[in-house]
């Protein structure tokens, strides 16, 4: 049984998870598009040392900052890590919020090309000369389809599409499948869903442990060891705002505050995205402990 357990961020899915794979004896695929790289841990909020050690975790720290990665990337991986899992346990847990990767899993990508570098190098440059909004806009003719899947102005995704039609003449969104989304029946998909306020008042929260945890001495830390600051993985909410802290450019208090902003926004488009799903199976998080919704997924399992 695969059981994908998604929410917007902040939401409490790492710790439902934990219990649930100790639960069934298994272990975690991380269905998130950054925790698969090295060094980015704090900004992206990865399962603790503590939390590693008590579960076997998959696409954590995978991947090295300069390496691109995308959706179909990670469900070719996810297909081989599920097939290892389900050699020694009934049961698989993905968790994560990154919309795109969850979809991959119910419903997978048809073949496409690999990334083209030329193309990459002269779409890089064209963002360069004339701003993201010029590809979005170049995207949004050729692809409106894929548009509305998109949750926000992602630099990355946008590349990604333009690359495969300069390729194939074809729009990216035709390399998904066009029948309705909808699971298997090997396949349980599992939401945490708060009240709006309650949410934004977590992520609040979240932000704040993340600059006590030192998430502006990691991103030191990342520049000094020479990396980019255009790098894929860096493109990451609360590793940018903290990137224009440092330049000078934002004050810190400034930094924090777009961090919470963005995030709270981030959250919004990904609900948006899990209305369109009728086969989320929700959850009341804010009205019920881990131990209650880890005995009510038994529940429904059984």
């Amino acid at each position: 049984m695969r059981i994908i357990i998604l929410g917007p961020t902040a939401s409490g899915k790492t710790e439902l998870s934990i219990q649930l794979a100790e639960e069934f004896n298994t272990s975690i695929i991380s269905a998130d598009s950054r925790q698969c790289y090295k060094h980015i841990d704090i900004g992206t909020a990865k399962p603790s040392p503590k939390e590693l050690e008590r579960v076997p975790h998959y696409n954590i720290s995978l991947l090295e900052l300069e390496e691109d990665d995308n959706a179909m990337s990670f469900q070719r991986r996810a297909v081989k890590w599920e097939e290892e899992i389900i050699q020694e346990s009934k049961h698989v847990i993905y968790v994560g919020g990154s919309t795109l990767h969850i979809q991959s899993l119910i419903q997978p990508f048809n073949e496409m090309p690999e990334a083209d570098e030329k193309n990459i190098a002269n779409l890089e440059k064209r963002i360069e000369n004339e701003g993201l909004e010029s590809l979005y806009g170049m995207l949004k003719e050729i692809d409106p389809e894929y548009i509305k899947k998109m949750d926000g102005m992602n630099r990355q995704r946008i590349i990604r599409a333009l690359d495969v039609w300069m390729q194939t003449g074809k729009p990216f969104s035709s390399f998904h499948d066009e029948d309705e989304v909808q699971p298997d029946k090997n396949t349980v998909v599992l939401g945490l869903k708060w009240p709006r306020q309650k949410l934004y008042d977590r992520i609040n929260l979240r932000v704040d442990r993340m600059i006590e945890q030192g998430l502006v001495e990691e991103v030191k830390a990342i520049l000094a060891e020479g990396n980019s600051k255009e790098l894929q993985s860096l493109n990451t909410v609360g590793y940018q705002e903290i990137i224009k802290y440092l330049d000078g450019e934002w004050k810190l208090e400034k930094a924090i505050e777009k961090i919470k902003t963005s995030t709270r926004r981030y959250a919004k488009r990904q609900m948006t995205w899990y209305k369109r799903w009728n086969f989320v199976q929700w959850m009341d998080a804010d009205e019920m402990s881990v131990k209650e919704m880890e005995e009510e997924v038994l529940n429904r399992l059984r």
